[in-house]
């Protein structure tokens, strides 16, 4: 029973390296940590409830933010959003609670000792994640790796993608504590080339290859591309509209006055102004005049990419679904293009099981009667003066591999996001997996979102601006240049595979060293 308690609190301690905590240390020692009572387990079922513990501590405390959304909603008691969090996190903890398993029993099968077992659960953990990532629609929110997310190791990314990365820092936690366990004698006495030592010399290599490589490849590597020399301009808007207010009919005018106010007026460079998901609240679609009112503040060769719905009618002209879109407008509000949100959000943009979850009572978190019809996957826009531009749309950018067309591939990625109903932790998660993804395919990335975190991401991942949660303002400033495109953007998530079949066969190669974690 003891073990079953501590797999709990070190799944909670871990998840104190996600935003806003960042403690990332933590989650390293969690999981560390959490192979001594996986070592102690004696049965599949003790390894997999461990596992599933483990999971359910951390999610529980890393989407606290959920419970805050369950507030907007008018039909459900605010108590009702923490046992969502419970539901949803008991859950997800079935991803961990497999991976815990795969080890234990593979190590079992093995006959192997300490380092078969952080192999296996690495190469476990990472198949498991993108199994979040993919089975019922996936819900891949804070995979290991994003904790990392500020380290030099996050640039592994580029070749090893999220989950592949997340696989590799699960193993180093083990093998950081194979290596605190053992003798001093044992590693001075024997040279890390001898066969007695070859989980030794797995750990360091795997360590050097994570902690200390990407680091002093930090300190040796190219500066990043520089931005278009007197090249055009991204202005990026945070009309601090809160979550409470933005579905008010009667303040649409003064949200529309706020976000042209902060859009500035025409210069002599060309602008791309960036408004949040939802901050076209005129139909824009169908209403010329509401179109020309919103690029009234456009110069000739500015342009205007926000959100917002566009209607989907039947025959005699009634509205039965909507898109959550992305507009791209020109100047004289020209409809220059349109992107339709592909991977919508259960309860936030559609209401499963519908009829049964009307019949009790409940609706949606966000505001509306009918339901958004998902749109056809990533796509890539020519905006004339700023290159070909990828969009995703708020939650689609947390998945890992999915985020760009890959046979148009752009020169950036606009995000916008409402994050105003995640809560305090939700804006600063959501924008770490923005900047890992921005690392993984080598693109830069503009966020921009009602309320925060909105900001301005080169393709290293890094921030080069932005402006914080509850706060009005604009970020403007030349358009980052991308990298190359990445070795992870030309494989995608089959990295995952890759690097497991890596851990497994070294487990394998590792499995007569009987190096024992108690």
């Amino acid at each position: 029973m003891a073990s079953f308690g501590i797999a709990l609190a070190l799944g909670i301690l871990s998840a104190f390296g996600f935003a806003p905590f960042g403690i990332w240390p933590l989650t390293l020692l969690g999981f560390g940590l959490l192979y001594l009572p996986l070592a102690r387990a004696t049965r599949g079922w003790h390894a997999a409830l461990i596992g599933w513990l483990f999971g359910l501590g951390q999610f529980v405390l890393g989407l606290d933010w959920i419970a805050k959304a369950f507030t907007y909603q008018a039909n459900m008691p605010t108590w009702l959003g923490w046992i969502a969090v419970v539901l949803l996190s008991c859950y997800l903890a079935v991803y961990p609670a497999l991976a815990a398993f795969s080890a234990w029993w593979g190590t079992k099968r093995l006959n192997g000792g300490a380092a078969t077992m952080a192999l296996l659960f690495g190469a476990s953990w990472a198949v498991c994640e993108w199994l979040r990532a993919t089975v019922f629609t996936g819900f891949p929110w804070n995979p290991a790796s994003v904790a990392m997310i500020d380290l030099p190791l996050a640039q592994a990314a580029r070749f090893a993608g999220t989950y592949a990365l997340s696989g590799l820092i699960v193993s180093s936690a083990g093998f950081i504590l194979i290596l605190a366990m053992r003798p001093k004698e044992s590693l001075t006495r024997n040279t890390i080339a001898s066969t007695a030592n070859i989980p030794a010399a797995i750990g360091l290599g795997l360590l050097v290859g994570l902690y200390v490589v990407p680091t002093l490849l930090k300190q040796f590597a190219p500066p990043a591309p520089p931005p278009f020399p007197k090249g055009p301009v991204v202005r990026i808007i945070q009309p601090n509209i809160d979550q409470g207010e933005r579905w008010d009919p009667g303040l649409a005018q003064r949200h529309l006055a706020l976000e042209q106010a902060l859009s500035g007026v025409p210069g002599d460079r060309p602008r791309l102004i960036l408004w949040p998901e939802s901050g076209i609240e005129q139909n824009v679609l169908e209403d010329p005049a509401a179109r020309a009112q919103v690029a009234s503040i456009l110069g000739p060769k500015d342009f205007l990419m926000g959100g917002g719905e566009s209607p989907i009618r039947d025959k005699s002209g009634t509205e039965i679904e909507a898109g959550n879109s992305i507009f791209t407008i020109g100047a004289g509000g020209k409809l220059w293009a349109r992107y339709d949100k592909a991977h919508l959000v259960p309860w936030g943009e559609y209401l499963p099981m519908r009829p049964l979850m009307s019949a009790i009572g409940l609706s949606r978190l966000v505001p509306g009667a009918i339901d958004f019809r998902p749109g056809p996957g990533p796509a890539t826009v020519d905006v004339p003066g700023f290159g070909k531009v990828g969009m995703q749309l708020c939650y689609e950018m947390v998945f890992s591999g999915r985020v760009v067309n890959e046979a148009y591939r752009p020169d950036f990625i606009f995000n916008p996001s409402n994050d105003a109903w995640f809560g305090r932790s939700g804006p600063p998660q959501h924008l770490a997996q923005a900047r890992m993804r921005a690392i993984e395919e080598g693109l830069p990335v503009a966020r921009s979102t009602p309320n925060g975190v909105s900001a301005l991401i080169d393709a290293d991942g890094r921030i080069l601006h932005q402006i914080d949660a509850h706060q009005s303002g604009m970020i403007e400033l030349p358009l980052p240049a991308p990298r190359p495109a990445t070795f992870f953007s030309m494989i995608g998530n089959w990295a995952v595979a890759l690097i497991a079949m890596l851990l497994t066969g070294l487990a394998f190669a590792a499995r007569r060293y009987k190096d024992s974690f108690i």
